[in-house]
This record gives C-alpha cells, structure tokens and sequence, in this order.
C-alpha cells in the first residue's frame, strides 16, 4: 500500500544521530542498566537487552563495559539508579511531540525539559496529550530501490504487520515490538539489509513544516536532543527547510 514519502527525514534523521555519535555511550549505557534492572541481566531472555547491546556494540563499546553496566544494574555492582520518564509536548505549528528521558533526578530533567520546549516555542503537555498520535512498534526500513516483492514476502511470513511503500519508492515494514527482532533477522538472513532498523514510537499523521517553521522545529528538536538526560525524542513534523 502507498504512504507518505518519508525517505528524505530518515536520513536527516539519521545524520543527526551521527553528529551525536559522540554521546551515544551515555545513552546506550543507561538503555543497558535500565532493560538489565528490569529484565534481567541474561541477554538470551531479555529482548530489551538484546537491543542495547547490539546499539552498544555498532557504538564500538568494549565488552567489558557492558558487562559492568549490567552488573551495576543487577545489584553485584554499586551505580546510579536510573529511572525512566517520558513528557509530551507540542512543538511548532502544533507538532505532536514525545521525549523519552533516563534520570536520576525527575526535577532537573523536568526544568530542563520544560525550558527547551518554551525557548523554542513549544509547550510541554500532560501525560497522554500527544501519545494517542502514535504506534510503538517496529520500524524497518529499505532504501528506495529495494524489491518491493522480495521484502513483503519475507516480511510476513516472518511476521511483520504491514509493509508501507513510500511515494518516493522506499519501504517500510512495521512490526509488532515483540517481533521485531525476528522480522528483521528474517530480512537480513534473506540478503535484505534495512537503512534503518529499530523499535519506535511512529506517528500516525504527520504535520508539514516550511521554511522558517521548519528551522524554528529542528531548532527545538536539536535543544531537547542536547539535553543530558535525554534517550530519544519522537515526533509526527515532516521538516521541508
């Protein structure tokens, strides 16, 4: 089925996480201890884990740091116990916005949070006010050019629930959280490597953003992203500067 072209914001997206290359470590290691917290340390029965080691190791993290970072979370080692908080909030022309935070102390994040919103005109929202604008799920997807038909019959058969064919001609399978790993293996297996790959909060309408609304949006979305605490930040703008 045909959906709105997205290709050029996953890679502006993508090249944003690369200029942040340089901070990964932080947030992969809080990803580590808070998935080993409450999951479990053993990466075979902990699919959360599983994912924050594979980011660790594509970060080139040594082994024997994610190991100590799974210790400190399950107790045989002292560390910081970190908690997750997650705030909504409206960005430019009413941009639906969510930011997903790991922190060892709610009331600075909060301050920090709600700052970056109303400096760059935003407003930081109540628990559920833009949450129903978007589906957790998996989100895998193929660069334009890739065979449309070899990625949809892999796809579901390995048990992906949909797969979207852009306007500009990339591909995009969407799968239940708990699948994720197995549909993207399956692809992978079949010859079929994904631009981008991960478990995600995807909007389910988006709003177009212009000129200088668009630069006013990333201005915002480079502020939150910049923030310490800060794990992720999702968000239905499509930005056309």
């Amino acid at each position: 089925m045909a959906g709105h072209s997205k290709w050029a914001n996953i890679q502006h997206r993508k090249a944003r996480q690369d200029e942040k290359r340089q901070r990964i470590w932080t947030r992969v290691v809080r990803e580590i201890m808070i998935a080993a917290r409450q999951g479990g340390g053993d990466p075979a029965a902990n699919p959360r884990l599983r994912l924050a080691i594979e980011k660790a190791k594509a970060a080139n993290m040594p082994a024997d740091t994610i190991k100590r970072n799974i210790d400190k979370a399950t107790g045989n080692l002292e560390g910081v116990a970190y908690e997750e908080v997650r705030y909504e909030g409206y960005g430019i022309g009413g941009a639906a916005v969510i930011v997903d935070c790991m922190t060892d102390n709610r009331v600075r994040t909060v301050a920090e949070v709600r700052h970056a919103f109303s400096k760059h005109g935003g407003n930081l929202g109540t628990e559920g006010s833009v949450a129903f604008q978007f589906q957790h799920c998996g989100q895998i997807v193929f660069e334009p050019g890739t065979s449309e038909d070899n990625v949809m019959e892999v796809a579901l058969e390995a048990g992906a629930e949909d797969v979207l064919t852009q306007e500009d001609g990339s591909i995009e399978v969407l799968t239940a959280p708990a699948n994720f790993e197995q549909v993207r293996d399956a692809l992978q297996a079949a010859g079929l490597q994904p631009a981008m790959a991960e478990v995600t909060w995807r909007p389910t309408n988006t709003v177009t953003l212009h000129g200088e609304d668009a630069q006013r949006m990333q201005k915002l979305l480079d502020a939150l992203e910049d923030l310490d605490d800060v794990q992720d930040v999702f968000h239905n703008a499509e930005l056309d500067a």
